[in-house]
């Protein structure tokens, strides 16, 4: 009997895309080892690493940007749209590049999260195209306007062709999809238990003086650091490289750390609106900070999910960006909402493709 084979498709925007699609592939690994996992996307390794401890192929290969950042907040339209244009101009190459990759490698099953590409591969390929994600970039371009509207009719036909969607948290209605099955929150676990984090990083400030602020692979470049000398007894974790050598900050570079690893000591993560850090501070009940994106789609959806799911503050951009951080004084805001979120995301995804691979 050959392998089981799963190509495993990744939005190429940022490192939120990869790296809940890691933690679903890692899922599906640990349950069954047998299958060969093909990630595909731009992502670097060495993330990708960081949540699936198996073996896996990667297949460097980009078939949308999502959105030309300059970092966590700032976005360039014009940018984006030339590079959508030129990606409708490839779309045959690509899929035929793709499709032969795809023959000759046996793949038996696509999960994609959520290039619009992905379904016209597998139609091509003759195999299923199953996809997951909250929003589409169709949702996000047509909110643009303009010349995206048409951007934004062409990935939804794209995504018609999609034979199931794994429709997550925090979600748009994604109506372009014909077959949608409702999960919960995905996201990865930590690999240290508290007093493991806290003793390697020497960390004894109590956990409701202890702040992890996070802003994704594209980072900030406007964080108002000098705030944190008004915190001299807090400690604030980053992993921003480029942060200044303050006192309080601990600035996180082995890259074996992710995120996730520090939101159970600390007693607020500080983050861009983000469903990766959303969903994971949500699986572990660590109290959200964030400001709001009005020119981001998806930004209300997630907030409005915080709002109703986990502990949390919504600042305005004034607050966070001029403001002296006396929000963090004050207490959180409960969620909204008294029944909890679905947390079981990733084990309903791994289960369902792990069931159709074994009886393909």
């Amino acid at each position: 009997m050959k392998r089981p084979i799963l190509y495993v498709a990744i939005t190429n925007h940022g490192f939120g895309h990869a790296t809940r699609t890691a933690s679903v592939a890692a899922t599906i690994q640990k349950l069954c080892p047998e299958v060969l996992l093909i990630m595909v996307t731009t992502a670097p390794r060495w993330l990708l690493e960081c949540y699936i401890e198996g073996d896996f192929i990667h297949r460097q290969r980009a078939f949308d940007l999502g959105v030309v950042q300059s970092d966590s907040l700032n976005m360039d339209k014009d940018a984006t749209l030339a590079k959508l244009l030129e990606i409708k101009k490839q779309q045959n190459s690509l899929i035929a590049s793709e499709v032969n990759f795809i023959r000759q490698n046996r793949v038996d099953l696509i999960l994609a999260d959520i290039p619009f590409l992905a379904p016209l591969f597998a139609k091509a390929a003759g195999i299923p195209c199953w996809m997951m994600s909250n929003f589409g970039w169709d949702f996000i371009y047509r909110s643009w306007g303009g010349e995206f509207v048409a951007i934004a009719d062409w990935i939804s036909e794209c995504y018609s062709q999609c034979d199931r969607l794994f429709r997550l948290p925090f979600h748009e209605p994604l109506q372009a999809f014909p077959k949608i099955t409702d999960v919960g929150l995905i996201g990865s676990s930590p690999r240290y238990s508290v007093e493991e984090i806290r003793s390697l990083w020497g960390i004894i400030a109590p956990k409701d003086k202890t702040v992890l602020l996070t802003f994704g692979g594209l980072g900030l470049q406007q964080i108002p650091y000098e705030n944190l000398k008004n915190f001299p007894d807090w400690k604030f974790i980053v992993f921003d490289n480029s942060a200044p050598d303050l006192p309080n900050l601990i600035k996180i570079q082995d890259r074996q750390y992710r995120p996730v690893d520090f939101m159970p000591i600390c007693g607020r993560v500080v983050s861009k609106p983000g469903f990766s850090t959303f969903a994971e501070a949500t699986l572990l009940d660590a109290p959200l900070v964030t400001i709001p994106r009005d020119d981001f789609a998806e930004a209300a959806l997630l907030l409005e999910g915080i709002a109703n799911y986990n502990s949390h503050q919504i600042l305005t951009p004034e607050e966070f960006f001029q403001g002296n951080w006396d929000f963090l004084h004050q207490p959180v805001q409960p969620p909204k909402q008294t029944q909890p979120i679905a947390k079981d995301g990733n084990v309903a995804i791994a289960q369902a493709i792990l069931k159709y691979l074994q009886f393909i």
